[in-house]
């Protein structure tokens, strides 16, 4: 079979990765993909993700048995809609379901009209309107832009004054640009948070082991948010044993709503969670794997994903496809100094080999490209380290000795990444 990835980043990487591993796919194309995914089987193509009207003549001419988008901006864009249309079969939600990502007021109408638990809010589309509803508020808020801002449009705020400098930042400098038109400003939740990601055939879900992002830039959840500069899989604040009650509370909700509206949800639906006293809060839904929870998740996985993504697409999907090893994995992301503001491209790359030498250690490409025959950066977002273990301590070691064998000028990583996991194992172990 013939599959199509839109996508050029780490996400993307791990998706080729484990889709070559198939014995279904005899080629996969990637649009436009990066400088990492040189594998067998594998063609990179120079369409961008967000081209819908090049994507669906790229399948076509391709011929095409199925397409995967990795982005949110193609799933936002109709991408899915548009292979409908041309009979082409498509891994990922309408452009009506997409709206769980692309618009955070649209999520919240579906999760109260669901039933999920989330945080109280208020939506806006005048500065002045959102201020004086700040200036009534004690305590913390979270201003989120409404629209796509490549993961950096919350802005997390511990008074109200920083919640009104948020509203200037978004609304009136317009730094994420027409996403902001819109505000939502919702209370601060207090907590861990995971990621749960299920796959989704419309009217079924399996949930996939937990996952914990790393969103803010620096060690210790410091500094701005970021796509992510790491995760880790399984996460102990959800053990495997609740997956399936927590999947009832926050996604089959959400599924049985969109096919009522005529919308079945297919794809990979994802909720970022808030694990507070008073139980879990969804904080958001993305519409695709998350970019770095998708290189450990996939990593762990141990059967053929090809396989799971038709039953997906014919709404066949059941548990008994989806399997996953015991192990633990840890993806350290790699980024050039100064994300997520504004850094240098174009630094040489190597050490890649060495570290892919170590045992169950991929390094997957985020942000990649060939220049006058040699790897160079290309992005924010670089490299993701990724390794297995058989515990999470483990695999956090074999993760940090790959990253210690690469050797990029002008980059970063934080050093913490699987800490809060290992800290909690350590606290059930010992009941404190």
């Amino acid at each position: 079979m013939r599959v199509l990835v839109i996508g050029s980043g780490g996400r993307e990487h791990a998706l080729v990765w484990k889709l070559s591993q198939s014995p279904l796919v005899t080629e996969i194309f990637v649009a436009p993909g990066n400088g990492g995914m040189n594998m067998d089987k594998v063609s990179c193509v120079p369409v961008q993700a967000d081209d819908i009207i090049g994507l669906v003549k790229l399948a076509r001419e391709k011929k095409v048995d199925l397409v995967v988008p990795g982005p949110e901006a193609a799933l936002t864009l109709g991408i899915a809609d548009a292979l409908e249309t041309a009979g082409i079969a498509c891994f990922g939600p309408d452009r009506y379901c997409a709206q769980l990502e692309g618009s955070k007021a649209f999520a919240k109408e579906v999760m109260n009209k669901s039933g999920v638990p989330t945080a109280a809010c208020a939506v806006f589309d005048n500065a002045d309107e959102a201020k004086n509803f700040i200036r009534k508020h004690k305590g913390g808020l979270v201003v989120k832009a409404d629209g796509l801002a490549a993961g950096k449009g919350v802005i997390v705020c511990h008074t109200p004054e920083e919640a009104i400098d948020a509203i200037d930042v978004i609304m009136t400098q317009k730094t994420f640009g027409n996403s902001g038109s819109t505000v939502v400003v919702e209370e601060l939740l207090q907590g861990e948070e995971v990621s749960l990601l299920c796959l989704c055939d419309g009217e079924h879900a399996v949930p996939l082991p937990s996952a914990q992002d790393h969103k803010a830039a620096y060690d210790n959840d410091e500094g701005p948010n970021t796509g992510g500069m790491g995760a880790y899989s399984p996460a102990p604040i959800l053990p495997d044993e609740e997956l399936e009650k927590m999947t009832d509370l926050v996604i089959r909700p959400v599924l049985k709503h969109l096919a009522a509206k005529g919308h079945p949800f297919v794809g990979v639906l994802y909720a970022g969670l808030m694990m507070t006293a008073d139980g879990p809060r969804v904080l958001e839904y993305n519409v695709r794997f998350g970019d770095p929870e998708c290189q450990p998740l996939l990593s762990r996985l141990d059967s053929d994903l090809l396989s799971i993504m038709l039953a997906a697409v014919k709404g066949e999907l059941s548990p008994e496809l989806v399997r996953f090893t015991p192990k633990s994995a840890v993806g350290v992301v790699i980024t050039a100094e100064g994300y997520p503001g504004s850094y240098e491209k174009g630094m040489p790359i190597d050490g890649i080999e060495d570290a892919e030498k170590l045992p169950e250690v991929v390094v997957f490409h985020s942000g990649t490209k060939i220049a006058d025959g040699r790897l160079v950066a290309s992005g924010g977002r670089i490299l993701c380290v990724t390794a297995l273990g058989d515990d999470l301590a483990s695999a956090r070691d074999k993760t940090y000795e790959g990253v210690s064998r690469i050797n990029l000028p002008g980059s970063r990583f934080r050093k913490d990444i699987g800490m809060k996991g290992i800290v909690r194992l350590e606290q059930l172990k010992t009941g404190k």
